[in-house]
């Protein structure tokens, strides 16, 4: 078995069609049959079904599967990471991000990358939730993730700055003159959500936070990505959580911002299955300078939500 061979196999399950998967390879297909079939006797069974329009996976094939394409993965995050670690002016580097991260803080960063480092190709890889970020980043999808701390991650993760959750609420609130409010204080006002969001200790995140303040908040809308949670807000949907960086930088400041008392901050990191090397590092480098300081330099501060408060997809705090 070998890796030539799984990655033939790939690519006649995604195109379904040795012919079509043939053109893809630059290979002739009976070169093609060949090596699938020789794959297969490695394995001890038929992987796919020739059908007389195509082919599709058998129970073999279907086992077999996930595993040839974490193998495929990995030999290629091992090919980036090698000539990575020769330097930073060639190759390319995976970046993984949710949502929030992505729109709200990368461009920027990904701005000063190519100012500093030209030859090496970014690729973006974004996660509606940081539970999904996690497991792509597991399965060697990216070199790196940007996001909330991981829970329970055995690789390495470093602290690059922190997040500000904040509140949203149109121009003409009755709340627009003030910068901070209390929660109790919203105990009346309608909610714009996301569709996913953390749960801490059994509950949805601000149904969390709301029920220690001592009221339920009730929902008006449920959406999938924070800019239209924030839009809707400053709409006069409802109110809405979201990180700082969303509202002022990605979004556009067309709304008010309070700060909750006490105010919700959670960190930001980078991991990875392996510590960063070359264009990695570089990479790690270049967001501690960019973005501000890590939360460990901050007072405490209570709630901290761990995962999103209204982003992307997992979340609330943003994904």
């Amino acid at each position: 078995m070998s890796l030539r061979q799984m990655e033939y196999f790939l690519t006649v399950v995604d195109e379904a069609s040795f012919t079509r998967a043939a053109e893809t390879l630059h290979v002739t297909q009976s070169a093609l049959s060949h090596q699938i079939k020789a794959l297969e006797r490695s394995v001890g069974g038929p992987l796919l079904e020739r059908m007389p329009r195509g082919v599709r996976l058998t129970a073999m094939g279907r086992a077999f599967r996930p595993h040839a394409e974490l193998t495929v993965r990995s030999a290629a995050q091992a090919r980036r990471a090698a000539r990575a670690a020769a330097g930073v002016e060639g190759g390319e580097l995976h970046i993984a991000a949710v949502h929030s991260v992505a729109v709200g803080i990368l461009p920027d960063v990904f701005a000063r990358w190519r100012t500093a480092h030209p030859g090496v190709l970014l690729h973006l890889h974004e996660y509606a939730t940081t539970e999904a970020l996690e497991g792509e980043v597991e399965r060697g999808t990216a070199d790196l993730a940007v996001g909330p701390a991981p829970h329970d991650w055995s690789g390495t993760v470093v602290t690059v700055g922190e997040e500000e959750i904040v509140l949203v609420v149109p121009f003409d609130d009755r709340f627009a003159g003030r910068t901070t409010v209390a929660l109790p204080e919203l105990a009346d006002r309608p909610w714009v959500r996301c569709a996913m969001e953390p749960v801490i200790e059994g509950e949805r995140f601000l149904d969390w936070a709301c029920g220690r303040a001592g009221f339920r908040p009730y929902t008006a809308v449920f959406t999938e990505h924070t800019s239209t949670a924030v839009r809707m807000a400053a709409a006069g949907v409802g109110v809405c959580t979201a990180p700082s960086h969303i509202v002022g930088g990605a979004v556009g400041e067309d709304c008010v911002v309070l700060t909750p008392d006490p105010p919700w901050r959670r960190d930001l990191t980078v991991f990875s299955r392996v510590p960063p090397t070359g264009a990695a590092e570089a990479f790690v480098d270049l967001l501690r300078t960019t973005w501000p300081g890590p939360a460990a330099t901050a007072p405490p501060t209570s709630p901290t939500p761990p995962a999103d408060v209204c982003g992307s997809a997992p979340a609330a705090v943003l994904g």
